[in-house]
């Protein structure tokens, strides 16, 4: 009986441990299994920033609920979470008419947010130059995390505290319903057994229903991120947004101007080609990340997307971070990317397959601010409890 549970998760990442999380919540013996030695992909590949207020209205209801959960879990555990706010930077006229639409939505919303005037955002943000902003929105509640080490306090917390079991290095190869059982099995031959098993399967699509994903809608974005060098003497806190990422998060869709305002913008230039949006933030030991840019590729193209940094693509990206903030140093240490799988015209991927099996992939952009929160309804759904609102 000590390979049987409740629920057999599949896939490491932050979708399936927030899964097996809330399951474990639920009093359920829950396995997770991941099939490299520990946790890597997007999970640990991306911004690190928990950012509600860039989510429309219904994916914002499940951010929020990942806010209070990350914080619920870093009083008790120190998962690296640290709660300094994201600011949105305008740099015209336009910019800013979406942050105070985007304002008045989120006051409807009964969402914490407040407009900085130019002169509060260049003392709010060392650096910040005075002919690139022009006003910017602030919203305290929102986080930060270290993404290289979240992943792997939060499982060890999991571990520690709820009694989780993990097996890494546990590719699977077969999911087989067997009656009350779905047997789950690895290229060893080595097998649990689950009530029911839950695919997060991130962007690897080979090894298990690779028909299904080739029918899919899904997609995999390829995004290119830089760290500097320690920055000395400087301190920059929380997520820095700048205006491309006003004209680019969903949240801003919902705004009157939108539409308009899209329409004014040049239809070709290279920040489109490579959907690039500036971001900044500082990690622990003080240096810089920037970023970031989106390439595509269909799920069974993912190759087409190559295994290699552009450099033009992160030469652009500094020379238009400097445009916005005047670092101490520019010098970069790290270059890396990271891939994740989405829809074309779905929020996130989900099939059920004999109805214990279910696949849930495809979260994009969402996974670091989503994927607690989603987790939460999703296994309440999957496990037939009471509807839980958010």
């Amino acid at each position: 009986m000590g390979n049987k549970y409740d629920a057999v998760i599949v896939g490491g990442g932050i979708l399936g441990t927030f899964h097996a999380y809330h399951a474990l919540e639920m009093g359920l013996k829950v396995c997770l299994v991941e099939k490299d030695a520990y946790a890597k992909g997007a999970t640990t590949q991306n911004f690190g920033q928990v950012v509600p207020s860039g989510m429309n209205t219904k994916w914002q209801k499940f951010g929020r609920e990942s806010l209070r959960i990350y914080k619920e879990i870093q009083s008790q555990f120190d998962i690296s979470i640290r709660q300094n706010g994201t600011v949105y930077l305008a740099s015209n006229e336009e910019e800013e008419q979406l942050l105070v639409e985007l304002r008045a939505i989120n006051s409807t919303n009964d969402y914490e947010s407040k407009m900085l005037t130019q002169q509060e955002c260049l003392q709010k943000y060392p650096g910040l130059r005075k002919d690139y902003v022009v006003s910017g929105l602030f919203f305290p509640q929102e986080v930060t995390v270290e993404p290289r080490t979240m992943i792997h306090k939060l499982q060890d917390y999991l571990v520690a505290q709820k009694g989780l079991d993990i097996k890494f290095d546990f590719p699977v190869v077969s999911c087989e319903s067997n009656g009350e059982w779905v047997s789950v099995q690895n290229t060893k031959n080595e097998e649990v057994f689950g009530k029911k098993v839950i695919i997060c399967n991130g962007a690897d699509f080979k090894n298990l229903y690779p028909e299904t994903f080739a029918a899919s809608d899904l997609e995999v974005s390829k995004l290119q991120m830089m760290q500097t060098k320690p920055q000395e003497n400087y301190n920059l806190r929380g997520s820095i947004l700048t205006g491309w990422s006003i004209r680019r998060y969903e949240a801003f869709h919902e705004c009157p101007s939108y539409a308009r305002i899209k329409n004014n913008e040049p239809k070709e230039s290279l920040q489109k080609k490579w959907g690039v949006h500036v971001l900044f933030k500082q990690a622990a030991d003080g240096s810089i990340i920037l970023g970031d840019s989106h390439q595509y590729a269909d799920v069974g193209k993912i190759e087409d997307l190559g295994y290699d940094l552009d450099m033009d693509i992160d030469n652009f990206m500094i020379e238009e971070a400097k445009k916005i903030i005047d670092l101490p140093t520019y010098q970069i240490q790290k270059r890396w990317y990271g891939m994740y799988s989405q829809c074309k015209n779905n929020d996130v991927f989900q099939k059920t397959i004999d109805d214990n099996i279910h696949i849930v992939t495809g979260i994009g952009g969402k996974g670091m601010t989503g994927s607690a929160g989603f987790s939460k309804k999703n296994i309440a759904t999957i496990f037939n409890k009471q509807k839980i609102n958010l």
